[in-house]
């Protein structure tokens, strides 16, 4: 499926407006190139039907490398905290179905919208503006919401790979997911990025049944 073609103008000013109003709650200090959205979007399943979720859309470059990837019948919802890009994403993206919230509350954001399960997830989630406690609990309610075998994505920069709380999420990603994988960099962004994948066990709910 094709997205529509838009001004990409249009996203970068909201983007950066974004940045100048709100400069702690986002960590980017540009839109993702297409070349990176096409990356971490690249979990996107080819199952019919496949629920992906993206975490803090942002100007909806992701957006629509996602919309590209989705197969048949797929279910796409973007959580975004900001209440400028939630604005911009539902006026230049009908198609999309945005959620207000926090990515810490993801597991009751997608219980309000009637799913128990995200078959992907994907992020463009600034790691290194949260401390510890709150990375870990997003990456906690990310594993929780995937299906078994479902996959997680995240952009990060070359940028903040000497900073302490990189490395405390880099940690918290071999603890969380059964495989973690890193893709990249992709230096025609800005700035440099990489793109880490996770996966959850297939057997996950089978031996939480049998453990509970």
């Amino acid at each position: 499926m094709l997205s529509q073609t838009r001004p990409a103008g249009s996203d970068t000013l909201t983007f950066l407006g974004a940045i100048m109003r709100n400069p702690h709650q986002l960590g980017a200090i540009a839109p993702s190139s297409k070349a990176v959205a096409r990356l971490v979007s690249s979990i996107v399943p080819t199952t019919p039907g496949a629920v992906v979720v993206e975490l803090g859309a942002g100007g909806g470059v992701i957006s629509d490398a996602i919309r590209d990837r989705l197969p048949p019948g797929g279910r796409q919802l973007a959580v975004e905290v900001n209440e400028g890009m939630v604005d911009h994403l539902r006026r230049s993206r009908p198609w999309l179905e945005v959620i207000p919230g926090d990515a810490g509350d993801l597991g009751k954001l997608l219980r309000e919208a009637g799913l128990s399960h995200a078959d992907a997830i994907v992020s463009s989630l600034p790691w290194t503006l949260f401390d510890d406690a709150q990375q870990k609990r997003v990456l906690e309610e990310i594993a929780a919401s995937l299906t078994p075998g479902g996959a997680f994505s995240t952009i990060t920069t070359l940028t903040v790979m000497p900073f302490r709380r990189f490395r405390h999420f880099r940690g918290l990603m071999n603890s969380t997911f059964t495989t973690v994988d890193t893709l990249g960099p992709i230096w025609r962004n800005v700035p440099p990025a990489l793109v880490y994948t996770g996966v959850v066990a297939s057997d996950r709910l089978a031996g939480e049944t049998a453990g509970g």
